[in-house]
C-alpha cells in the first residue's frame, strides 16, 4: 500500500469558553443562575455584587472618583487574547449590571429577615395527647410504635399482623393488646386518626353524631358501598339501599363533608416560590414586557483588585488577568441573557396579545419557529430562553413556553390553539347539567358547529390533560 500526504481544508464551528457559558447560562433558571453566580462569587476575587460596599486601598479612594483617569470598558463580543496590557485594567464602568431604578439606603434598617412559625407534625400533635391520658408504660409505648406507623393522610400505612410481626419477641405483645392501643389511638384528634381504611375513617367521624336516617343511610354506604358512591352509581345505590333520591343526595353531602385524610393538615408542605423573570402590563392601549430586577443580579468587576493587578502587570500577575477576564464574560453573558430573555418575551407577548385581554380561548397557534423567525434566531436557542422562565401577567404567572402548543384547523382555513379548544372544553364542562353531562362526543360536537373540527379522542385527550373526570364520575343527583 502506497502511503502518500493530503492537503484537506475543513470547516468546523468552535464554541470558545465565552459561548458555551453563554450558552449554559440562557438556559439555567433564576434560582440555578443565583447559585451559578454565587460560584463564581466564591472562585474568583475579580467580580463582586454591585449592592456591597467597595473595598479601597489606604490612601487611594480619591482614585476612583476621578473619572479622567480611566476610560470605558470595551463591550467585545468575542474578546481576543492580544489585547495590550493598558486596554485590559484601564476601565471606568468596571462592567456593572444595575437593572434596578430604585436606590437602596444601606442605612435602612426594614429589612427584616421573614420568619416562619414553626407548624407541629402529626407525631408531636399526637404524643402531646397521648401523655395527658393515664396510661401504663406499655400501653403508651404501643401507642406511640402506631403512631409511628401512620401516613401523612393519618391513615395506618400496616396492619396490626405486620406491627406485631416488627416487635421482638422477648416483649411477648399479643394482638389485643395491639387493638387496645389502636383504640387508644382512634380516640386522640383529629378525629378520624389511626384508621386502617378510608370507609373506617369515615366511620370514626360519623361514630358520635346522632342516629338520623340520613346519618344511618351514610354509615350504610361508608360500610359496604363505598365505591359505588365513587362510581356514581347511584341507580344501584338506591336499589340495594331501598331509598329514594332525596335521602341519597342527604347522605352523599354528609359524607362529603367529612375529612378522609384528617392528618393531611399537618403534613410539611414543600413550599416553591417562582420569581419572574419578565413583567407584563399594559401601557397605553399596548401591551409591554419589560424585565424583573428582582429577578437579576447586580454584578462588577472587584475595582480594587483590578487596580492592585493594573499597577503590577509588569511583575506579571496572569492568573488574575484570566480572572478578570472571566469576571468580565461572566458579567456580559448575564446580561445578554436577560436581553434574549426580554426580546423573546415581547415577541411572545406581541404575538399572543389577545390572551391578556380575552384569556385563553383567545389563545393563537404558536411554535418555536415562528419566534425564531422574527428574533433571528435558531429554534434552540428560543427552546432554552423559554425552559424555566416565567412572566407575570394580569391573568397569572405563566412559563414562557404555556404560550406554545399544537394546533387544529378549522373549517374556515384557519388555526385553533390546542390552549384555546381546552379553555373551551372547560367552559362547556363548567356550563353542562351535572344531572345530564357532556360527553365527549357531545363535546366534539358543540365544537365543530363552532367551526373547530376535533375528534372524540381528541376531546378526551385534553379532558384527560386537564384531569376533567369522565362523563359518569360527572353526574350528579
Amino acid at each position: 500500500m502506497k502511503q502518500s500526504l493530503q492537503l484537506k481544508l475543513t470547516q468546523h464551528l468552535a464554541l470558545t469558553p465565552q459561548l458555551q457559558q453563554s450558552i449554559k447560562l440562557l438556559q439555567l433558571s433564576t434560582l440555578d443562575l443565583n447559585q451559578e453566580i454565587e460560584r463564581f462569587l466564591q472562585e474568583n476575587p475579580m467580580l463582586e455584587r454591585a449592592d456591597e460596599p467597595e473595598m479601597h486601598m489606604p490612601g487611594e479612594a480619591s482614585d476612583f472618583s476621578n473619572g479622567d483617569s480611566r476610560t470605558e470598558v470595551q463591550n467585545e463580543t468575542a474578546p481576543t487574547e492580544e489585547r495590550s496590557a493598558s486596554d485590559e485594567f484601564a476601565s471606568d464602568d468596571w462592567g456593572e449590571i444595575n437593572y434596578s431604578n430604585t436606590p437602596r439606603d444601606d442605612d435602612d434598617d426594614s429589612d427584616y429577615s421573614q420568619q416562619t412559625a414553626e407548624i407541629p407534625t402529626l407525631r408531636d400533635h399526637l404524643e402531646d395527647q397521648l401523655r395527658l391520658l393515664p396510661l401504663e408504660t406499655r400501653d403508651h409505648a404501643l401507642v406511640s410504635i402506631l403512631i409511628d406507623n401512620l401516613g401523612d393522610d393519618g391513615l395506618l400505612s400496616i396492619s396490626l399482623d405486620e406491627v406485631l410481626e416488627t416487635l421482638p419477641e422477648e416483649l411477648e405483645v399479643e394482638m389485643e393488646e395491639l387493638r387496645i392501643a389502636l383504640c387508644y389511638l382512634q380516640n386522640l384528634e383529629p378525629i378520624g386518626i389511626g384508621a386502617r381504611t378510608i370507609s373506617e375513617c369515615l366511620m370514626l367521624q360519623m361514630a358520635p353524631m346522632p342516629t338520623t336516617p340520613t346519618v344511618r343511610l351514610a354509615r350504610q354506604i361508608c360500610e359496604r358501598h363505598l365505591d359505588l358512591l365513587a362510581g356514581k352509581d347511584y341507580a344501584r345505590l338506591k336499589k340495594l339501599l331501598g331509598c329514594d333520591e332525596e335521602a341519597l343526595r342527604s347522605a352523599q353531602y354528609l359524607i362529603r363533608s367529612l375529612n378522609p385524610r384528617p392528618g393531611a393538615e399537618f403534613a410539611q408542605s414543600d413550599n416553591r416560590y417562582i420569581v419572574p423573570d419578565v413583567v407584563v402590563k399594559q401601557v397605553k392601549g399596548a401591551w409591554v414586557a419589560s424585565l424583573n430586577s428582582a429577578a437579576m443580579p447586580r454584578l462588577r468587576v472587584n475595582r480594587m483588585y483590578a487596580n492592585i493587578l493594573q499597577q503590577h502587570r509588569e511583575n506579571g500577575g496572569s492568573q488574575l488577568a484570566m480572572q478578570l477576564q472571566e469576571a468580565k464574560w461572566l458579567i456580559k453573558n448575564v446580561e445578554q441573557r436577560f436581553d434574549t430573555i426580554l426580546r423573546v418575551s415581547q415577541a411572545i407577548v406581541d404575538r399572543q396579545y389577545r390572551f391578556f385581554e380575552h384569556g385563553e380561548v383567545a389563545m393563537r397557534p404558536l411554535v418555536l419557529r415562528d419566534i425564531a423567525e422574527v428574533l433571528d434566531l435558531h429554534e434552540s436557542t428560543i427552546s432554552r430562553v423559554t425552559t424555566q422562565k416565567f412572566m407575570f401577567t394580569p391573568r397569572g404567572i405563566f412559563e414562557l413556553k404555556y404560550f406554545f402548543g399544537s394546533h387544529v384547523e378549522t373549517e374556515a382555513g384557519g388555526e385553533c390553539s390546542a390552549i384555546a379548544i381546552k379553555a373551551l372544553i372547560k367552559q362547556l364542562v363548567g356550563n353542562e347539567d351535572a344531572k345530564k353531562p357532556l360527553s365527549d362526543s357531545a363535546i366534539s360536537e358543540v365544537l365543530a358547529k363552532q367551526g373547530i373540527n376535533v375528534a372524540r379522542r381528541t376531546v378526551a385527550k385534553y379532558r384527560e390533560a386537564m384531569q376533567i373526570p369522565p362523563v359518569n364520575q360527572r353526574k350528579s343527583l
